[in-house]
């Protein structure tokens, strides 16, 4: 059952990724250990998890990373994701390999605006091609599987709504005027 989970997810983040013109092909899967539980609850994370990560990003030698920074995810993957991948730069970055790491939020929650350290500019057809990313994932579409209070809304509305209202925020600031904003932190270690 765990095998098939896999494969579904695998095959809606190829077609997400292609919608955004990324080849299939160039998407890679890690099945880290902490993931496959068959659970909601995750494992620790596995000292073969952390290797793998850093062995990912040696071979890589990405410029930059981008990292669900939703870390009240109630779910908790995004909180164990980050933490591996947190975890492997330390040990990458002792080799001397250098980049950075970029956070961004999902449909949960925004940042706040003295927080925002990047925005990239999302245009009608950006937000679009953002939504159709999001229908591939039909497992996990049609609503938020932890919404949180009483939102009701799909995760693609939290999900378009938060783009939006981040730039009538910068709009309300004095900043330029954008249709959508895509807001980012970036990680440093402390």
């Amino acid at each position: 059952m765990l095998r098939i989970k896999a494969l579904i997810r695998e095959t809606e983040a190829r077609a997400g990724a292609l919608v955004c013109g990324i080849p299939p092909a160039q998407c890679e899967f890690m099945n880290l250990r902490f993931y496959c539980t068959g659970t909601i609850a995750k494992a620790p994370l596995h000292p073969d998890d952390l290797a793998d990560t850093a062995a990912l990003l040696q071979r890589l030698q990405p410029a930059q990373i981008y990292v669900a920074g939703e870390l009240s995810d109630p779910h908790g993957t995004h909180r164990m994701c980050a933490e591996c991948i947190f975890q492997a730069v330390r040990q990458v970055r002792k080799q001397g390999q250098s980049f950075e790491v970029w956070l961004y939020r999902g449909a949960w929650e925004e940042w706040e605006p003295h927080e925002i350290e990047r925005v990239v500019p999302l245009g009608p057809g950006d937000l679009e091609r953002k939504k159709q990313a999001i229908f591939r994932h039909q497992s996990q579409k049609d609503r938020a599987m932890f919404p949180g209070g009483s939102d009701r809304r799909e995760f693609w509305q939290r999900a378009e709504d938060r783009n939006r209202d981040t730039a009538k925020v910068y709009d309300r600031l004095g900043l330029p005027e954008f249709y959508a904003l895509e807001a980012f932190v970036q990680w440093r270690d402390t």
